[in-house]
């Protein structure tokens, strides 16, 4: 029996390119459906959607985390791909990366940009992805090559298990993160990456969404990884406490008085801080492992790709 596959391409204003899109994916991968989400365009979006033979349907809350978070509610499946509708991802790599999904018993295959023109993986989106993609790797775990890619394919437990709490651009470090902190089996393979076709603009704002994936990327740190980052920051606290303390120790073993009294106050306001900070730490660590047990039993009770 077939797997029910389906395309899922959220939308915001790319008239120019989500017919191409949608043609090349019902050439490719016949069986599937193809599901366009419009999310408040001002052009013609979901007509040339429509009329390329896409299931359209709208999503209010402005934002490709509001619309992935849609699509994922709404949509049944085996396996999902999503993909962006700016034409710059190869619809012939789909077949490959399901293969490659099924035959490994994989929950995400990211397909990783191979860009053979300059303008079409501008440097500064280059850098940004390679900076971010280091940045995960050393805190989560080495094993994504392009965190930032918009092209991959997922597992049904991977879908009907991701929490979405992005709003915006910052969705694809979500779903590495994800995938790392539940130690999911993953899979990356080398796709062409072109430019968009002409009359099609990037949303993408290189500073604007960089400071909001690096929040999120603090936010995850803060949620996922709370006794490191509550304890480092224990640690540093201390030892600027301790290099405070030592001139008073000093003076205090040769005179017996503690002349600098409010230095003497800081110290001990430092060195309860430090506390609070580590035994929070370990708090927030345990609540952490909780919550994790319920993503990974939630995630478990949905059937893999060869399980149907």
């Amino acid at each position: 029996m077939a797997l029910k596959v389906a395309v899922l391409v959220p939308c915001y204003n790319e008239e120019a390119s989500v017919g191409m899109v949608v043609r090349e994916f019902k050439h490719h991968l016949p069986d599937a459906k193809i599901y366009v989400y419009d999310n408040n365009s001002t052009d013609n979006t979901a007509e040339k959607a429509r009329e390329a033979g896409a299931i359209v349907r709208r999503e209010v809350l402005q934002g490709k985390g509001n619309v992935v978070r849609r699509m994922f509610a709404d949509i049944s499946a085996e396996i999902y791909i999503l993909v962006d509708g700016d034409a710059t991802y190869d619809a012939s790599c789909a077949p490959a990366m399901i293969d490659m999904l099924i035959q490994d018993q994989l929950d995400m295959v990211t397909g990783v940009r191979c860009a053979f023109a300059q303008e079409s993986y501008r440097s500064g989106h280059r850098f940004g992805n390679w900076m971010f993609s280091t940045l995960i790797s050393r805190i989560f775990g080495d094993r994504i090559t392009d965190l930032l890619s918009g092209y991959r394919v997922f597992s049904r437990r991977f879908v009907k298990s991701f929490p979405v709490l992005s709003n915006s651009f910052e969705i694809e470090t979500e779903f590495t993160v994800h995938a790392l902190e539940l130690k999911m089996p993953l899979g990356e393979m080398k796709t062409p990456y072109g430019a968009r076709p002409p009359g099609s603009v990037s949303k993408l704002s290189t500073f604007r969404d960089g400071f909001k994936i690096l929040w999120l990327v603090f936010t995850l740190v803060k949620n996922e990884r709370p006794l490191p980052l509550f304890g480092g920051c224990a640690i540093v606290i201390f030892i600027f406490s301790v290099i405070l303390c030592i001139p008073l120790l000093l003076t205090y073993f040769e005179t017996g008085l503690v002349p600098r009294l409010p230095t003497a106050i800081l110290v001990v306001g430092l060195l309860i801080t430090g506390t609070l900070s580590f035994f929070s730490g370990i708090i927030l660590d345990n609540v952490t492992r909780g919550r994790q047990e319920l993503k990974r039993l939630q995630y478990l009770s949905q059937p893999g790709p060869k399980d149907f």
